[in-house]
């Protein structure tokens, strides 16, 4: 009986570490190779072949892990260059091996060396070169070519990028928007890799929003799920920050954060990671007004977020940002239990995005950053929408 228990434990731990490797991966490390060069002809003359590069392809709507299951082996070799001979005193040159991978992944070495990005479908990059064919001045030996492990990471694509401590309401909100089946329940750190939901009007607008793990204090250090959190919100066009009317606390270890507490921490992380983050147009989502006494406490605080870059200069250090994000909107919602609620944050996120997509499209492309700017400091001058 001991030794069945064993056996069954054996394969559920197996498929277990299966799971995980079929799962979401925003990072995968290959090994890329590229062909040796054919060896030339001294008595003629004849020059062997360039060996074949590794070079990969940008491609929408796939993925990291689709590229993992295309190749298990997680090795990618070229073709090497052919000998010159009596026939070819000029060998030919080995073939090139191809192979797509997601848009929006950066490509390094092992040792951290990039060597570029992939931002757009069809684009290519060249990751190993070739060896030189034989020729006089290597002796007419062909060389090997370039070989060693890269390294894929992805930065997710999306128009919006939910931002908030955990257990705030992220996966609720994703799936009252869209019809993303994220992962939620009553803790902390449910969400452990991103779910993306397409949120559908009925003109047929379509808008993507990442629900992205959860942070803590201490993200920009890689503290939690620390970069691998952080460099997703990168590529979104629109930072939607939601907290807890009630504050988080993330364990007994961890002091209480007050509602207003975790707005300035959520900003201070997203600054001491990346400055340039606090230029993207933002709103604020003071989710979990269902709760008790919720209107009490955020009557609390609402003249506080009037005047939030001066009330920030109160605080310490360890949570006060240099600079504060400027929240195009304000808004209090219950994203569980107010399907109003929903429906206004699906229209207040619908006008913004339009508003960047128009200015996007701009024939006078020099005038867009005035423009963006103009309308920045527009809305900071009327002031958040407090609901």
């Amino acid at each position: 009986m001991v030794f069945l228990t064993r056996i069954t434990l054996a394969k559920l731990r197996k498929l277990s570490r299966h799971y995980l490797k079929e799962g979401f991966r925003d990072s995968l490390k290959i090994f890329v190779s590229g062909g040796t060069g054919g060896n030339g002809l001294p008595k003629f003359g004849g020059i062997g072949g360039q060996g074949g590069n590794v070079v990969v392809v940008g491609k929408e709507n796939i993925s990291l892990s689709d590229v993992y299951k295309q190749n298990k082996s997680k090795s990618y070799v070229a073709k090497s260059g052919r000998h010159s001979s009596h026939n070819f005193i000029l060998g030919p040159p080995g073939e090139n091996t191809k192979f797509e991978v997601p848009v929006g992944v950066t490509i390094f070495t092992e040792l951290g060396k990039k060597l570029g990005e992939i931002n757009q479908e069809g684009e290519e990059l060249l990751l190993a070169k070739g060896g030189a064919g034989g020729n006089p001045k290597n002796g007419y030996l062909g060389t090997k070519g370039q070989a060693y492990p890269v390294i894929f990471d992805l930065k997710l694509i999306a128009d919006i990028g939910l931002v908030g401590f955990p257990n705030a309401g992220k996966s609720t909100l994703l799936k009252a928007v869209s019809h993303a089946k994220p992962k939620i329940a009553s803790y902390p750190f449910t969400t452990v890799r991103p779910n993306v939901g397409i949120i559908n009007y009925k003109d047929l607008r379509e808008i993507s929003m990442a629900d992205l793990p959860g942070l803590i204090e201490g993200a920009y250090a890689n503290k939690g799920m620390g970069h691998r959190f952080l460099k997703h919100v990168e590529r979104t066009k629109l930072l939607l920050l939601i907290v807890d009317i009630n504050g988080f606390q993330l364990s007994p270890q961890y002091p209480h954060r007050s509602c207003l507490e975790t707005i300035l921490l959520l900003n201070k992380e997203l600054e001491l990671y990346n400055k340039d983050l606090l230029e993207k147009p933002s709103m604020l989502l003071i989710n979990k007004m269902d709760t008790e006494n919720a209107q009490q406490k955020y009557v609390e605080i609402k003249d506080s977020l009037q005047n939030i870059s001066e009330i920030a200069k109160k605080y310490p250090d360890n949570i006060r940002p240099e600079n504060v994000l400027k929240f195009t909107d304000i808004l209090t919602i219950s994203a569980k239990e107010k399907l109003e609620d929903v429906e206004l944050v699906k229209n207040r996120v619908r006008k913004l995005i339009d508003v960047m997509v128009q200015l996007e499209n701009s024939e006078d492309v020099s005038n867009i950053h005035d423009v963006y700017n103009n309308l920045k400091d527009a809305l900071s001058e009327k002031g958040p929408n407090l609901v």
